[in-house]
């Protein structure tokens, strides 16, 4: 498998730019516009945090104004990235999967506040509080009681495919009693609905189903017609299957040091992590999210609606890397600055989109290598400087 090293992640950044220069060396591809200071900050950036691969765009009032590609989507290929490199881009899935949901609230078929036994062919019950119920509000935001503990033992990677497992099944052996997996103290939290601010991406997973079964239509159909489509987003992938292997960013793993090329790894639960998309395909979105629900080739949701996702809340528990958090989006702190974000991380990916509403600006950065304390930094300088910098 494919290797270079990596950065010593605690030493000072001029090690770290020494270490990052041998790894690209002269068969790493030319970042063009080298006068360029757009260019040259993005350089240091990537082989700072010894990034193999990265596309950034940029777009502002509904238009997308930037998008370029670096370093290499396949080392040992010597294949470079470009803005039509597809990467996975793990739980910035999360925010498709949300704005799924609110079209349905827009559509009056969804009402954030009612209970999700209305919109579901199965019981999800907390038992530690049987008589409260958990609505789509809570999924939303990560307050619905529904744990992760159990999702982190059990292993339900499928490596190098996409899972075989229905999304249906994942979640009923998961959340009825009686299930595969199902445990009272691992699946479920012993707060009330609404009560504690838990992270829960089987939550999501759920929220995928329940856009399946009010729009009577599987949700990588859905978003494709309803979303995908009007937007101009092309190509999108909820599937590995799906990706064309000449797109497909090969995804890098730290192992002792090492950049390892990793396998692609499928999860039943595709609501919550398995998209797939190129920064030139995911930007339309990224862009319509940023501006009110709207891009310069359709609306997906009203404006109302739009800012209604990223009006954010500080529920009991709240971690202290988050500042507030939004009906899938989430609000942190950015060199001081609170910036609504998402991120996305799975083995051999790290993703990042981050908003701001007041300027219509949304930024998106994908990289195709694990999260580390470098590329983490970098992400932030770079989403800093692209949303304040004059690229519209």
């Amino acid at each position: 498998m494919a290797s270079f090293d990596l950065p010593i992640l605690d030493a000072p950044i001029s090690r770290r730019t020494m270490l990052a220069a041998s790894i690209f060396g002269a068969a790493a591809p030319a970042l063009a516009k080298t006068d360029d200071p757009l260019e040259r900050f993005l350089k240091k950036q990537l082989e700072g945090a010894a990034i193999p691969g990265m596309a950034i765009g940029v777009a502002r009032a509904g238009k997308v104004t930037l998008m370029r590609g670096y370093g290499f989507a396949d080392i040992a290929q010597h294949r470079q990235v470009t803005t039509d490199t597809m990467f996975h881009l793990a739980s910035v899935t999360k925010t498709v999967t949300a704005t799924a949901i609110m079209m349905l609230v827009e559509a009056g078929h969804i009402d954030l506040d009612a209970p999700i036994s209305g919109y579901l062919d199965f019981k999800v019950i907390n038992p530690a509080h049987p008589d409260s119920a958990i609505t789509v509000r809570h999924l939303l935001t990560h307050v619905s009681s529904l744990s992760d503990q159990t999702y982190y033992q059990v292993d339900f990677r499928t490596i190098g495919m996409d899972s075989p497992l229905p999304l249906r099944a994942f979640l009923t052996d998961y959340l009825v009693s009686g299930g595969a997996y199902y445990t009272a103290a691992g699946c479920f939290s012993s707060a009330a609905p609404g009560a504690v601010y838990d992270y829960c991406n089987v939550g999501y997973a759920l929220l995928g189903y329940i856009v399946e079964q009010v729009a009577g239509q599987d949700l990588r159909t859905f978003t494709q017609e309803r979303m995908f489509t009007p937007l101009g987003m092309r190509p999108v992938s909820w599937r590995i299957a799906d990706v064309p292997p000449q797109l497909a960013a090969t995804p890098y793993e730290v192992v002792d040091g090492r950049a390892v090329a990793t396998p692609a790894v499928g999860f039943p639960d595709y609501p919550v992590g398995m998209l797939r998309a190129s920064i030139a395909s995911f930007m339309p979105f990224v862009a319509a999210a940023a501006n009110g629900g709207a891009s310069d080739k359709a609306r997906i949701l009203s404006s109302a609606n739009q800012a209604q996702m990223l009006t954010m809340t500080v529920p009991p528990g709240l971690p202290s890397w988050v500042s507030g958090q939004g009906l899938g989006w989430m609000e942190s702190n950015n060199h001081g600055k609170r910036l609504i974000n998402h991120w996305g991380g799975d083995p051999g990916v790290f993703t990042a989109v981050y908003l701001d509403p007041v300027t219509t600006t949304g930024v998106a950065i994908f990289t195709n290598m694990s999260a580390t304390p470098a590329s983490k930094n970098a992400i932030k300088s770079i989403a800093e400087h692209l949303l304040t910098g004059p690229f519209a």
